[in-house]
């Protein structure tokens, strides 16, 4: 068994059962945290896998963007977490029964006649002076550029979609108008009044003390 192999299954040793902790921990920070440790594991897969872009985009995408996000928002509301755990055990055997057939889709996937796993062959360090991202993006603008323009499109929408649903005209909030206060002249804020000068009055005498 070579170091690689070792590292291997250390890794994917912990992405496992952190991932078991996600859906498991009760508390949910605990579990965005173990989600953390998840995504760090499945980027060191890649990088075992000579993936170094996907495994940078892994960390610096989810880890250093949605997952902090999540956080944020997890701590800022007050959300009830036990009544929407109730129903866990209820749906168990749906989830287990979709988990199963998601890992023989995955071992069909990956299995081939002349071999047991393709996964299972080390795909070798690539050869000097290839770059992992040029090679990816070649692929991605070539073979499935259709695919990708489809997926932007389809973000766009959801993108759209989730703002028009969750804008609301409140009365009581003050905003600004920026049409208004372009288009707003001098005489509308400020008036000038023409008055006469006062004179100030001497003061009175002061009487003297009485013997």
């Amino acid at each position: 068994m070579t170091f690689q192999t070792i590292v291997f299954y250390v890794f994917a040793s912990t992405l496992i059962i952190s991932a078991l902790v996600v859906i498991t921990a009760r508390n949910p920070v605990h579990a965005a945290l173990f989600l953390v440790l998840s995504f760090c594991s499945a980027a060191a897969l890649w990088l075992l896998l000579y993936a170094e872009f996907l495994a940078l985009t892994l960390i610096l995408v989810y880890v250093g963007a949605v997952m902090v996000l999540f956080l944020f928002v997890v701590m800022m509301l007050d959300i009830n977490f036990d009544k929407l755990r109730e129903g866990f055990w209820r749906y168990l055997p749906v989830a287990a029964t979709v988990a199963i057939l998601m890992v023989v889709q995955m071992v069909l996937l990956l299995f081939d006649r002349s071999m047991r796993l393709v996964g299972a062959v080390s795909p070798g360090a690539p050869a000097a002076g290839v770059s992992n991202t040029k090679e990816l993006g070649r692929v991605l603008y070539t073979d499935y550029l259709l695919a990708f323009e489809l997926a932007a499109v389809i973000l766009l929408v959801a993108i759209v979609a989730a703002i028009a649903l969750t804008l609301r005209g409140r009365k009581e909030v003050k905003t600004q108008i920026v049409g208004d206060q372009v288009r707003v002249k001098s005489s509308d804020r400020l008036k000038i009044i023409s008055m006469a000068a006062e004179k100030d009055e001497p003061p009175s005498p002061v009487p003297p003390p009485a013997a």
